[in-house]
């Protein structure tokens, strides 16, 4: 089984390189080591424009996963990867084997997972078609995390009929390590010993890379012998395993043989030191017989690792490896000559610079401009927006609508208890953990909104930084580290890569404001299936630290009597909003703007009344617009729905009350206090110059809504018929 996906500009760099003709073995490596994939051959020069560094950064992008410092002696160790092509083509196994991969690259740092997080992209669930697609990946998600014992306790799902063709199943995860075990995957030491440790290796996975690398059309289905098939259970056992030797200290280094399988990872290991390996094929343990060396260096099988430990320590490392039930095995050593060298018992049969399959891939020069269509999606014309006569019908539509639905249906298919870590459960703005053995937390969200990105990439890649920080900070963490994942179609087209461009800065600016650094992240081009790509979807995952645990807030109303307050100010946007796309049936408009300074204000603001004690819920306000955020903190409340009685006021004059109820603009929040911490929070807001109303209070069993105008209620609902709409399952 042999194939290449080398350009010719790039076959004649690797003659260069090698100064001779690459045989099958040696094309197949390069073919998968400078696929998109692995070598950001498109995207490289963008992602530098992202900061990556910070007082509190102990990895930035480049290893396996980021690190930041969190106190105690603590690092919390995050990362996100896509796993979209193979989902697509086998959703179980797809979404199954993304877990195990990014649990391996934080157990891979020396950290123990500790929390799960997905973001999820789907054509509509109202289409029977899409229910094996939709419903194979959140069981293969629930099968993988349940198994393996690491809670999933978050995250975040749009359905669009654009990713019909083309899902995106991202998942992220964090782990936390001490300081001193923080790993590293670098083979130093000349003359130490390379081992292999986990499943077997077998045929499943060849070239994945290069099929990750690749539009799709009508056919792709039968790609299914390049996606991996997962073992839960061994995953298990590797991860405890590779902990102990963390924490015996028997290790110099270790990578995870996931993109371009023992290819990727011995290459990637020699040239990050600078160095050389020399493997022997014979020596791998493999589950198939007449494996080829082909197969065998590019097959993606999974729950494997590859170790370099001193030679008198290789014996201790196998040992732990037999006590927890592992194959493992010495397939070569550690060489000084900054060569990848292949051997299958006495005969050489690959021979490459390390640094010419991680550092040499000719960059994707490629230009980019805009759709002409893009003024056409912008150009959205109110007066073809008609003001509903019934805005109590318009709530029920939206709280219906798959977007703004209750997710409980997928999210109660995890196991978000496991391991007793969980204060914050899913259902509110973010996660929040416990760290135990200190008084301290830890909060975790994934953001973005895909529409807000197609009709303006740089809106809509700041929007999504701000709406996570604001996720974040609305249950009382300070926001610490980003990581992303950029999935986007076919950076060969200008208008992809024009989208791609803008978003990068726009997420680059909005860190930048919120002194946030980006320190991991993936890549995932070529979502695209007969030309039609995805629309540009950057997801943001975001970890906050909270001082005290027990200070953490929740979205959901608290008692009745509570003020409701409404921070920040509501203009007359409804450009890219989920009120005109469900309602209206437009994806158009501008999406409302953005004022990083106003947004910083307002963390400050919350930041401050949560740390004071004076905040009962918190509740960005964000798709759906503040009616919808309303009615969420009403009906996600666990132990009953609770009824709320407000009056809105507009901000500006002549404003149209659906912009006022489901215009989506940015920069606020829906909080609550005890009536007698309302002046509190009003010198707090004051200070911040964060603009406040005082809008209603908790209580009853009906949503009352009016605007300051009007004599009766344009929203009048019992929250009985709300929650059996909201949580309705599509």
């Amino acid at each position: 089984m042999s194939q290449s996906t080398l350009t010719d500009q790039e076959t004649a760099r690797v003659r260069e390189l090698l100064g001779r003709e690459p045989n099958v073995l040696e094309a197949g490596m390069f073919s998968v080591m400078w696929s998109e994939h692995c070598s950001y051959k498109s995207s490289k020069r963008f992602l530098k424009r992202l900061p990556t560094s910070g007082p509190h950064v102990m990895q930035a992008p480049g290893e396996n996963a980021g690190a930041v410092d969190i106190g105690d002696g603590l690092a919390a160790v995050f990362k996100m990867e896509s796993h979209n092509h193979p989902s697509f083509i086998e959703p179980f196994q797809g979404a199954a084997t993304g877990v195990g991969g990014i649990l391996r690259d934080i157990f891979t740092m020396g950290a123990r997972p500790i929390a799960l997080l997905d973001s999820l992209r789907f054509g509509s669930p109202e289409e029977k078609k899409n229910h094996r697609l939709i419903h194979g990946v959140v069981e293969g998600i629930s099968a993988y995390g349940n198994c393996v014992g690491v809670p999933t306790v978050g995250g975040d799902t749009v359905f669009n009929d654009i990713f019909e063709r083309n899902p995106l199943v991202n998942v992220f995860c964090l782990g936390i390590a001490k300081h001193e075990h923080l790993m590293r995957s670098k083979a130093t030491g000349v003359g130490n010993t390379v081992i292999y440790i986990g499943s077997k290796t077998g045929r499943d996975g060849i070239h994945g890379a290069t099929m990750a690398s690749d539009s799709f059309d009508d056919a792709s289905v039968s790609q299914r012998p390049t996606v991996q098939v997962g073992d839960p259970f061994t995953e298990k056992l590797l991860m405890e395993a590779s902990l102990e030797l963390v924490e015996r200290g028997l290790l110099v280094g270790i990578q995870d043989m996931g993109a371009a399988g023992l290819t990727g990872a011995s290459s990637e290991m020699a040239s990050g030191a600078g160095n050389g390996i020399a493997l022997d094929v014979a020596t791998v343990p493999r589950r198939e017989e007449a494996m080829t060396p082909y197969e065998v260096m590019l097959s993606e099988s999974q729950e494997r690792m590859l170790l370099v430990v001193t030679p008198e320590r290789a014996d201790d490392v196998l040992a732990v490896c037999k006590k927890w039930d592992l194959d493992a095995a010495k397939i070569g050593q550690v060489t000084g000559d900054g060569m990848l060298t292949i051997s299958d018992q006495d005969t050489i049969v690959a021979e490459i610079p390390a640094r010419a399959l991680t550092d040499e891939a000719p960059p994707n020069k490629l230009e980019s401009s805009p759709p002409q269509f893009q003024e056409t999606l912008q150009g959205l014309n109110l007066d073809l927006v008609p003001i509903p006569h019934n805005y109590t019908s318009v709530l029920l539509e939206l709280l219906g609508s798959p977007n703004l639905s209750n997710k409980a249906w997928i999210y109660e298919q995890y196991d978000f208890m496991v391991r007793t870590n969980t204060v914050s459960r899913p259902g509110s703005d973010a996660a929040v953990l416990r760290l135990k053995g200190t008084s301290r937390g830890l909060a975790m969200t994934v953001d973005g909104n895909p529409l807000y990105c197609l009709l303006n990439p740089y809106v809509g890649g700041m929007s999504a930084v701000v709406e996570a920080a604001r996720n974040l900070v609305c249950s009382g963490a300070t926001p610490v580290g980003v990581t992303d994942a950029l999935n986007f179609g076919n950076p060969e087209r200008s208008d992809i890569l024009w989208q791609f461009e803008l978003v990068i800065e726009g997420i680059a600016d909005a860190c930048k404001a919120l002194e946030l650094p980006v320190v991991s992240g993936n890549v995932s081009f070529y979502n695209e299936t007969n030309g039609v790509s995805v629309y540009p979807s950057p997801m943001i995952g975001m970890v906050g630290v909270l001082d005290t645990v027990e200070n953490a807030v929740s979205q959901w109303f608290k008692d009745e009597g509570d003020i409701i307050i409404l921070l920040g100010e509501t203009l007359d946007e409804l450009g890219g909003s989920e009120y005109v796309r469900v309602i209206h049936h437009r994806e158009q408009g501008i999406p409302p703007l953005l004022s990083l300074e106003t947004e910083r204000a307002l963390h400050r603001c919350l930041l401050e009344a949560i740390g004071r004690g004076i905040v009962r819920s918190a509740h960005d306000c964000a798709e759906g617009g503040l009616a919808i955020a309303v009615a969420e903190s009403c009906l996600s409340r666990p132990q009953a729905p609770v009824g709320a009685s407000v009056k809105l006021t507009p901000d500006i004059p002549d404003m149209r009350i659906d912009a006022l109820l489901f215009g989506e603009s940015q920069s606020r929040a829906v909080v609550t206090v005890a009536s007698a911490d309302v002046d509190a929070f009003r010198a707090n807001a004051e200070q911040f110059g964060v603009p406040m109303r005082t809008i209603g209070t908790v209580g009853g069993q009906r949503l009352q809504v009016r605007s300051s105008d009007a004599t009766t209620s344009c929203i009048d609902i019992d929250v009985e018929t709300m929650y059996g709409t909201w949580t309705r399952q599509p």
